[in-house]
């Protein structure tokens, strides 16, 4: 299981202390168990290179402190090592109420002429954030803009309890891996996010159970009325800040979201991003201070859950539409 397994590598400086201490393979096999073996990782497998990568780095702290080789652990190994890899593989993180999410991706960072079929950074990020602050989606409509995998928008689903939650996209392979996403997640989709709300007294749903819909949204396209059907009450986005062209197309249609709220209280959208260029974040919020939205940058937050690059400057960016 990805989260796992990258947890169990970013301790591997402290696992050769452990491994001198231990007399026996107990603490091998119950990482064994814990990762590779484990249930989930067993059913929805990451890549093989990724666990091929992760199962040699296992032994080879293994042979350092001990010399006696671990059965299990080559067993493990050599399953892999003839296992072919695919162009599609799982990650699966676990959330802290023991629960988890678990998407389908492509194992190539660049995919069908998109970067929207794999989880980028700020997405972990901006899912920790909403992880610390349930009570911005409890009882919201929540509408997502550029959902990507979806891991944001299915941890708040099943964590924050929104009552709507609109993931949206414009490519259609990541529409159709969003909807794969949200079923294998237990979700289950609404077929058209323009449909009446029933009334809650018809409403045979889970009433914890969010309305869940996968939206083509294409953010140079869609007009003001066709934002308005939403009816969000909050917008989330994450890893849409990583070229001067989309930094303008999201101060457009953040422009139009707000033009939707004329007579309506304010409206507030969270963007996260890893600042990649400098320049493309200056960009975007001139487009916004053009538009008269006003922005602060949310304080970090103490919830360290996923695992990523903590070398590169990811931020969130409140603003109010």
């Amino acid at each position: 299981m990805t989260r796992l397994l990258r947890n169990s590598c970013n301790s591997c400086a402290n696992l050769e202390e452990k491994l001198r201490d231990s007399s026996g393979s107990e603490l091998l096999l119950d990482i064994l168990q814990k990762t590779v073996k484990h249930p989930l990782c067993v059913k929805h497998p990451p890549s093989v290179k990724y666990t091929r990568g992760f199962l040699s780095e296992l032994i080879r702290k293994h042979e350092a402190v001990h010399a006696e080789p671990l059965d299990e652990l080559y067993e493990a190994l050599a399953e892999v090592l003839t296992a072919e890899e695919r162009t599609r593989c799982h990650r699966s993180y676990l959330l802290p109420s023991g629960d988890s999410v678990t998407l389908s991706e492509s194992t190539a960072i660049i995919s069908h002429g998109t970067t929207g079929l794999v989880t980028w950074n700020a997405a972990l990020y901006l899912t920790e954030w909403a992880l610390e602050h349930p009570a911005a989606f409890t009882h919201r409509t929540v509408l997502e803009l550029g959902s990507g995998a979806g891991l944001t928008g299915l941890a708040i689903c099943k964590m924050c309890r929104p009552r709507a939650y609109i993931f949206s996209d414009c490519h259609s392979r990541v529409l159709e891996q969003l909807r794969g996403n949200v079923l294998l997640n237990g979700l289950s989709l609404e077929p058209d996010v323009t449909a009446p709300v029933q009334h809650p007294g018809h409403d045979t749903r889970d009433p914890e159970s969010p309305r869940v819909t996968v939206a083509w949204l294409d953010w140079d396209v869609v007009t003001v009325p066709q934002l308005a059907a939403f009816q969000p009450d909050i917008v989330i986005a994450a890893d849409v800040l990583y070229s001067p062209e989309t930094a303008l197309s999201l101060a457009g249609v953040l422009r139009r979201l707000s033009a939707c709220r004329e007579d309506q209280q304010a409206l507030e959208a969270y963007v996260a991003f890893t600042v990649r260029n400098p320049e493309t974040c200056q960009l975007f919020t001139a487009e916004l201070g053009r538009a008269g939205i006003q922005w602060e940058t949310e304080p970090r937050h103490d919830q360290k859950l996923f695992p990523y690059d903590e070398q590169s400057e990811t931020a969130i960016l409140k603003l109010t539409l």
